[in-house]
């Protein structure tokens, strides 16, 4: 995936465990909307998980080696890009990973330094906005992913993106920056908590009066969808990304192919 004649800044793109395994439209959608954008867009084969999973269980040395797997394939790339704030806030962590070894942890800032989320990338970075040529119908409310939004301060970028599909209404639910109880090995080490948690999401999104729920990380988006297609709810959800490149007119998150 490549455009050649393409003068702009060389990225690679970081598809994420979930994406590759899960909704792969969302990494084509990446790669629609960094080259409208100018970019030459590369998918590094050699890419791993980011290590999200075994750091946050503290398994620094499993995090470590797939760290360096990370390093190693994204060298030689303007940019790091990834449609994930919890991923690109784990390659912004490498750097405490590698504290004995300054020649890794040189090579771990210098990757972090230049990693960012698609959202932050498109707006603060490329200041893109108006490269967005999408038509959307419905009424759409926004989650704010924890890591996104915490890390990464991301929260005016993707709605400044939405801003920009014809035909789509945003409109803010209820208490959008509460995390929805997913949070990676949380829903699993809780999941009465997390299952209260993600209980109140989809009702805020519900009474938000949207008909489309929309999100920057997949693991939140499969939590909530799951949760409202079990409530019985029509509510679609959709990665943002999808939206942004036109590429949401097939079944959201959950839904059968009759959508």
């Amino acid at each position: 995936m490549t455009t050649p004649d393409t003068q702009g800044p060389k990225v690679g793109l970081l598809v994420t465990c979930l994406v590759d395994a899960f909704r792969p439209n969302i990494g084509f959608a990446t790669v629609r909307l960094l080259e409208q954008a100018g970019c030459t867009v590369e998918v590094p084969q050699q890419q791993t998980c980011c290590g999200q999973p075994a750091y946050n269980s503290g398994d620094n040395i499993t995090a470590a080696e797939l760290a360096r797997s990370v390093i190693t394939a994204f060298e030689g790339y303007d940019y790091l890009v990834s449609p994930s704030g919890s991923c690109i806030g784990s390659v912004h962590k490498y750097p405490d990973l590698f504290q004995q070894s300054p020649e890794w942890e040189s090579r771990a800032r210098h990757l972090a330094d230049r990693s960012y989320e698609l959202f932050s990338f498109l707006t603060d970075v490329l200041g893109a906005n108006d490269t967005i040529r999408a038509r959307f119908e419905g009424k759409a409310t926004y989650h704010d992913s924890c890591s996104g939004l915490r890390q990464l301060g991301i929260k005016r970028q993707p709605r400044a993106l939405l801003q920009q599909v014809e035909g789509l209404k945003l409109v803010e639910m209820e208490d959008a920056e509460v995390c929805c109880g997913f949070g990676g090995t949380f829903c699993v080490k809780y999941p009465e908590i997390s299952g209260r948690m993600v209980d109140d999401k989809a009702q805020a999104a519900q009474a938000s009066g949207a008909d489309t729920l929309l999100g920057g990380d997949l693991g939140c988006l499969l939590n909530m969808a799951g949760r409202l297609k079990a409530a019985g709810s029509p509510v679609r959800v959709y990665h943002t990304a999808e939206v942004l490149a036109d590429m949401a007119h097939g079944p959201g998150l959950g839904d059968g192919e009759e959508r």
